[in-house]
């Protein structure tokens, strides 16, 4: 990485996918950090290509009035979040011009409709991290936090306000639980997952834990009232320590009446109460009805899956996962609606006509992959008589682009609306819902 040179004055004209400012200097591209759009800026490159620069704000000469003090002191260090400067509108207004604009640039298509925007709380929203732990004796003893940016060093941090402040008030004293242990310098992370009003700490470890070790996680557990799990290796030995008649994690979708139960190391949304918002505007964008058979591809641990059978269609959700898929089955009996689910484990990164076809026709469908989308599945959709209405979710606008241009190009659908959900506020990280319709 070259040396922070000082260079001239930028003026910001748009964001970037990633949070950073864009301007064009003597006609090259800069991704400046720190700053937002129509801001005069003084800025050091810390990272220099023909065709771009990347750098961080040295100085605001002309500051947007979206700008705000970031309120928590570690961020500029802390590379957990990278926008608490911008107002928490104008990060939602900023993801909304991504979306836009990967449709646009990837797929030239502009939605219908652009939806109203779904965004929440921007504090206290997390209910799931992965804490990285180092013993730094010149750092004062062990380091529990979020990586710095650019780094992988850990932060030097006491408190954390996307946490929940019962998890974010657990840094200090795991600090303090880490150098009292055998092996500090063999944990290398510690994850929180809060479900409900309880929250569970899974604990990596690389070396054997010794009776004293257990001794003292057992007593933080009690005093802390939090769930010890273990992991010596791989995601196979993660296993309930402490305490063992701890009870499963779970979160609610109210508006459906619906409990979905979950194991700490099982994917969910980080941001409960936007989910329950996602979830929402899918069963309006999608309109379940009595007698419809529906599919919910990629569907993981029910959480579109059961709403759709609770507004009273029959659902077939498909997922990867034999593990997500018997935890699908599980919340299913849990809330009631196994006689309306059926589940099954495909690969469908190797979705084919064939496979789709064996599964029988569908009203309807609601895709939400992972960040590599769902280019198989949608290729092969059949070009006429497949299902009526496409809910599709997506965590990356630029997979979501692609796989429209196949759904509208090859396919025969319209792209009847888009939208984002601030999902993760004060990081580029966005979600977006998509409507395909005949």
């Amino acid at each position: 990485m070259d040396p922070d040179v000082a260079m001239p004055l930028a003026h910001i004209e748009s964001l970037n996918h990633e949070g950073r400012g864009v301007a064009h200097v003597e006609g090259k591209a800069i991704f400046i950090e720190g700053a937002l759009p129509g801001e005069l800026v003084d800025y050091a490159s810390y990272r220099r290509k023909p065709s771009y620069e990347k750098a961080h704000t040295s100085r605001v000469l002309r500051a947007s009035s979206q700008r705000v003090a970031p309120p928590c002191p570690h961020f500029g260090t802390c590379g957990g979040c990278s926008m608490q400067h911008l107002h928490l509108a104008g990060q939602t207004a900023a993801k909304q011009r991504v979306l836009e604009d990967a449709l646009w640039h990837i797929a030239r298509l502009k939605p219908e409709q652009m939806f109203p925007p779904i965004a929440g709380t921007g504090w206290a929203y997390r209910t799931r991290a992965r804490l990285s732990v180092r013993y730094v004796a010149s750092k004062g003893g062990a380091l529990v936090g979020f990586r710095e940016k650019h780094s992988s060093y850990v932060a030097v941090m006491d408190s954390c306000a996307v946490l929940p402040a019962s998890a974010s008030a657990l840094i200090p004293p795991l600090k303090s639980l880490v150098e009292s242990m055998s092996r500090p310098d063999r944990m290398p992370q510690i994850e929180v997952a809060v479900g409900g009003s309880h929250t569970v700490l899974l604990l990596r470890h690389l070396e054997p834990l010794t009776p004293d070790d257990l001794d003292l996680l057992r007593q933080f557990a009690d005093r802390h009232q939090i769930i010890w799990y273990l992991q010596s290796k791989g995601l196979d030995t993660v296993t309930l320590f402490h305490p063992l008649d701890a009870p499963m994690l779970s979160y609610e979708l109210p508006d459906f009446g619906l409990e979905l139960m979950f194991h700490p190391t099982e994917f969910t949304q980080v941001n409960h109460g936007v989910n329950c918002m996602l979830v929402r505007r899918a069963m309006a964008l999608l309109r379940p009805q009595a007698g419809e058979r529906i599919a919910d591809m990629f569907c993981g641990l029910g959480n579109f899956t059961l709403p759709i059978a609770r507004l009273g269609a029959q659902v077939v959700g498909i997922e990867g996962s034999a593990a997500l898929v018997k935890r699908a089955q599980q919340n299913a009996e849990h809330n009631g609606l196994a006689e309306r689910c059926e589940f099954a484990v495909a690969n469908l990164f190797e979705a084919t006509e064939e496979s789709l076809a064996a599964l029988g026709t569908f009203d309807k469908l609601l895709i939400d992959p992972p960040r590599e989308g769902a280019m198989a599945l949608v290729k092969a959709l059949p070009a006429e008589n497949g299902p009526s209405r496409i809910v599709y979710v997506s965590c990356s606008p630029a997979t979501l682009a692609r796989d429209a241009a196949v759904l509208v190009h090859e396919k025969g659908y319209r792209l009847g609306g888009a939208g984002i959900a601030n999902m993760f506020p004060h990081t580029s990280h966005l979600e977006s819902i998509a409507l395909f319709e005949r």
